[in-house]
């Protein structure tokens, strides 16, 4: 979900620095809610986790320019159920960051384009998962096909992110739009993968029983929801 550099420049460009405050001060929102809810200690310990693992992610997990950006394996899901919306948004925000600053320059121009491309689909998931999966369901014991929904809608939202950038920087041209179907083809084959790391991991997380009321992982994780 890199958007390559060129693909949006001059002034069209500052529509993202829009998209990115908003997103940004959504998490920041977020982030107050969950301090509120389960402490500053926490949510920091969630966050420092997930940055550093999304910075791993963008760096150790293969990763292929193809079309109009880059396919990644981000887990954004697996982020999501593990650590919480707030801890998931911030990693994924200031691990991008930290990736462009120490290893890949040139795509800091693009951090507002590829920071909103991350966030928003995140937020709509987390919607979704309030919808399919039941209050009382401990996100360890999630099914496959609420996973997978989850997954689709995840990187669905990145592929939808990605083409309408590209289509605003570049027009609906032939070549244009022959390299966003290839970006998007190649993006939508994560949701085989997601799923199944998501549940995967979900099962390790229920072995590892001793982590239920700690500050490392959400709530929600072991219990249902209290609200």
């Amino acid at each position: 979900m890199h958007i390559e550099p060129g693909i949006v420049e001059g002034s069209k460009i500052l529509l993202s620095y829009g998209t990115a405050a908003a997103a940004l001060a959504f998490t920041a929102k977020l982030s107050f809610d969950t301090v509120k809810r389960d402490g500053a200690a926490s949510l920091l310990l969630r966050s420092v986790l997930t940055t550093l693992l999304v910075f791993s992610f963008f760096e150790i997990l293969p990763h292929h320019p193809i079309g109009v950006s880059e396919v990644h394996l981000i887990l954004g899901t697996t982020l999501l159920l593990i650590f919480g919306l707030a801890p998931a948004a911030i990693g994924l925000a200031v691990g991008l960051l930290l990736q462009g600053s120490l290893f890949a320059l040139p795509d800091l121009p693009q951090y507002g384009i590829n920071v909103t491309t991350l966030l928003v689909p995140l937020f709509a998931t987390s919607l979704l998962a309030k919808k399919i999966i039941p209050a009382a369901t401990p996100y360890v014991d999630i099914r496959y096909g609420q996973a997978l929904k989850l997954s689709v809608a995840y990187q669905g939202g990145i592929v939808v992110w990605v083409a309408f950038w590209a289509f605003y920087g570049q027009g609906v041209g032939a070549e244009n739009l022959s390299q966003v179907l290839a970006f998007g083809s190649a993006y939508m084959s994560v949701i085989i993968i997601e799923p199944l790391l998501d549940l995967g991991l979900l099962a390790a997380a229920k072995f590892l029983n001793g982590l239920r009321n700690t500050m490392f992982v959400e709530k929600r994780l072991y219990s249902g929801s209290q609200a």
